[in-house]
């Protein structure tokens, strides 16, 4: 089922594909002729719905379908307890369970997708912030879908890094489990960066840091571009984009809404477009 509104930028498209709410916005031009995919995932923090992404990083200068895919436990999807009560397990009550679901039920959302809408074949360009970054790279690294740019904002690259943050923002520690020390290890993806590296053709990828971001955040960012860069035939086609001045959220908290795009998510859409235009 969908249903047409209007978005910041032009018409866009909001339905549901396979149970995934999503947010569409056609290609330049109008949806007449097959265009390019790119395929994102919004952060938990602000923008934290499909369409406040979509809002707050349109990339309506890349001449593809630009699809936003709704997380679980948030904006069209909430949990009856609201997501924050998961916090008291982050790892295996949160960021395990959400990653999973997530990249779990993208296939069954891309063929909807595709049933839908007039997409080109081919590979496809996929997009992830903060902890949308780690389902993008658990997409990559895991399921046979093809792949050929990939643009990660401020992401969580490694579970352990994105649980700190939460027990830290709670003036909380967090008791490992082995379990839970199995499923952080699974999502840590400077460990698994050769999972991206072995695919061919290699993706193009890029990581964009916010130099206000939390720091262990930046440090893993700057871990997997070296990881990957080792591993690939063309390390060119690994890159860190630092942009200066920017914090964690795209947009103003609590960014379930629709909002006017910030200055310096502006800047972000620039670069991620770019590299998009480039690769995909």
């Amino acid at each position: 089922m969908t249903e047409t509104t209007t978005a910041l930028d032009g018409e866009a498209i909001t339905g549901w594909a396979a149970g995934v709410p999503f947010t569409a916005l056609p290609p330049a031009g109008g949806a007449g002729e097959p265009a390019p995919l790119v395929v994102t995932w919004h952060m938990m923090d602000a923008p934290r719905s499909d369409a406040a992404f979509a809002a707050a990083l349109p990339l309506a200068a890349v001449p593809a379908w630009r699809v936003h895919l709704g997380m679980p436990w948030v904006g069209r999807r909430p949990r009856d307890d609201g997501y924050e009560a998961a916090l008291a397990d982050p790892m295996l009550g949160y960021v395990d369970p959400v990653v999973r679901q997530a990249t779990g039920e993208f296939p069954a959302a891309l063929d909807a997708l595709r049933e839908m809408f007039a997409f080109r074949d081919g590979p496809i360009g996929v997009v992830g912030a903060s902890l949308g970054g780690n389902v993008a790279l658990d997409v990559v690294a895991r399921l046979p879908v093809e792949v050929s740019a990939v643009a990660l904002v401020n992401p969580a690259i490694r579970a352990r890094t994105a649980v700190e943050v939460f027990t830290a923002a709670a003036g909380t520690t967090y008791d490992w489990s082995e379990p839970a020390l199995a499923a952080a290890d699974r999502l840590d993806f400077v460990a698994h960066a050769g999972l991206v590296g072995a695919r061919r053709p290699e993706p193009a990828v890029l990581l964009v840091s916010g130099a206000l971001d939390y720091p262990n955040s930046r440090a893993d960012a700057d871990a997997l571009v070296t990881a990957l860069r080792a591993d690939y035939r063309e390390p060119d086609r690994v890159r860190l984009a630092t942009i200066e001045g920017l914090d964690h959220p795209l947009a103003e908290r609590p960014g379930l809404e629709p909002a006017p795009q910030l200055p310096l998510a502006k800047v972000v859409d620039r670069v991620v477009g770019d590299w998009l235009r480039a690769h995909l």
